[in-house]
């Protein structure tokens, strides 16, 4: 089992930039793809981007070029860095692991594990 919890949010204006932080438990972190999902009220989860074990990195075109997703192994640690935030970029953030590590996912049904989310709200 593998728990992963998010930080980082809050109320920023637009323009703005935040960095959300993602600790997975458990020994296998380098081992995983991991992904960030996002979710607006009234919406469905929208795929973010993904970074795979490899360091390979996806984005959704929404957020390429604004969003860059990295990790920290050592820390069992995932980020994604938002600048030139948008109100449309208003959502709770999740982190995702992927243990089948073959192929990188943007679907969240592909993804085993979740974090609880963490708020991000762009005011304009």
């Amino acid at each position: 089992q593998v728990q992963l919890v998010e930080s980082g949010g809050g109320l920023v204006q637009a323009g703005d930039s935040l960095r959300l932080s993602c600790v997975a438990s458990g020994r296998f972190f380098r081992s995983y793809n991991m992904g960030w999902f996002r979710q607006a009220p009234g919406k469905e989860r929208d795929f973010v981007g993904a970074i795979s074990w490899t360091g390979t990195t996806y984005y959704a075109d929404s957020v390429k070029g604004r969003f860059t997703i990295s990790r920290d192994n050592a820390k069992n640690t995932v980020f994604l860095q938002m600048n030139s935030l948008r109100p449309e970029d208003t959502a709770v953030y999740y982190c995702a692991a992927d243990q089948n590590t073959g192929v990188v996912h943007s679907r969240g049904n592909d993804y085993e594990y979740w974090g609880q989310g963490t708020q991000v709200t762009v005011s304009s």
